[in-house]
Order: C-alpha cells, then sequence, then structure tokens
C-alpha cells in the first residue's frame, strides 16, 4: 500500500472533466479492500504481467507445431509494439497514478511504473486477444474472460483510471487488427 501524499495534479481539481473517471475509481479501489477480492485480482494483474501470455504462446507452440510457433511469432511481435507504444505514452502523458493523485484510492499490489496512462497492461491483453483469436476462435471464452479480468484489476487495485484502461482496450485493438492486417497482407505479397 501506498503511503505518498497526493501530487498536484489535474486529476485532483474539481470539475466535471475528471470526476466520473475518479468516483469510478474509488468506487472500484474500495470494493478491492474485501480480502478475497484484492487476493484475486492481485493474482490476475500478477499473471497478466506477461506469466498467462508467455504459456499461452508456449502451449501453442507445444500443442499445434509450427501453426502454433507462427501464432506465437505473430503475438510476441504485437506484444512488442504494445510495450514500445505504451512506454511512449506514458512518458509524455506522465499522468500519476490514481493512488498518488486521487484521495482516498490505496494501491494493493505496488506499480511496475510511474506512470498511469495508458493501463499496459490491458493494452497487451487486449492486443494478444485479437491475435491469439484470429488463430484460435476457439479461445474466446478463456481469453476474453482472462483480458476483462485483467482490465478490471487495474482499476480496481488502484492503478489506473477508468479511462487509461478504456483507452487500452481501443489502442491494443487497433493495434491487435492492424498486425492481422499487416500479416495478411505479407503472406499476399508471398
Amino acid at each position: 500500500m501506498s503511503t505518498l501524499p497526493p501530487l498536484p495534479t489535474p486529476e485532483l481539481m474539481p470539475g466535471p472533466r475528471f470526476a466520473f473517471d475518479r468516483h469510478m475509481c474509488l468506487a472500484a479501489n474500495r470494493w478491492g479492500t474485501r480480502r478475497a477480492v484484492g487476493v484475486f485480482f492481485g493474482a490476475v494483474s500478477r499473471l497478466g504481467d506477461g506469466v498467462f501470455w508467455y504459456a499461452l504462446m508456449a502451449a501453442l507452440v507445444l500443442f499445434d507445431g509450427r501453426r502454433g510457433a507462427l501464432a506465437a511469432a505473430h503475438m510476441a511481435i504485437t506484444g512488442l509494439t504494445a510495450l514500445a507504444l505504451y512506454r511512449l505514452l506514458k512518458r509524455w502523458t506522465k499522468r500519476p497514478r490514481p493512488f498518488r493523485a486521487c484521495p482516498g484510492v490505496i494501491a494493493h499490489v505496488p506499480p511496475l511504473d510511474e506512470f498511469s496512462f495508458p493501463s499496459g497492461h490491458t493494452l497487451q491483453a487486449v492486443g494478444f486477444t485479437v491475435v491469439a483469436l484470429a488463430w484460435y476462435p476457439l479461445l474466446a471464452p478463456l481469453l476474453l474472460s482472462f483480458t476483462t479480468l485483467v482490465a478490471a484489476s487495474r482499476v480496481i487495485l488502484g492503478l489506473h483510471y477508468p479511462s487509461d484502461v478504456l483507452a487500452a482496450v481501443a489502442m491494443g485493438g487497433v493495434l491487435g487488427t492492424l498486425s492481422l492486417w499487416l500479416g495478411h497482407a505479407l503472406l499476399l505479397l508471398a
């Protein structure tokens, strides 16, 4: 849990621009104070650090050989692109995390980096899911459920505002779709 004082940022200013985001963040974060909820979403978030996705890629290679390796490589390239994108955006926007800027929000787990916008976990999860589902549509129940839980975990744990997560969903969707389009275009050229 963080005990750092809030930073003076626009998120602390009253007004409609940030009010809904702050309100939803605070409500979700309070729900996360329940021990079972906090432990569950902490575990989901930890799996979303990469463990789940790396295990999925390894399983695809193991169980589907060459096709699985191609799908895993496609996911890896999309993931590396997502990583570069969200790191660039975080350095550019420098939006403080809610537990630092929104009174009443606490961090239930330590953050991986300093800034909030966009949610890297969510961007990665959506990008990976879009690509994986193009290769293996039968994984939809598992991947869509896990991706939704990862996105929710980021707000519940006090690490992101809902707008960070929603923006990351959009970016991950676009990135995954562009990745599929580019992959298809390259196959047509080959």
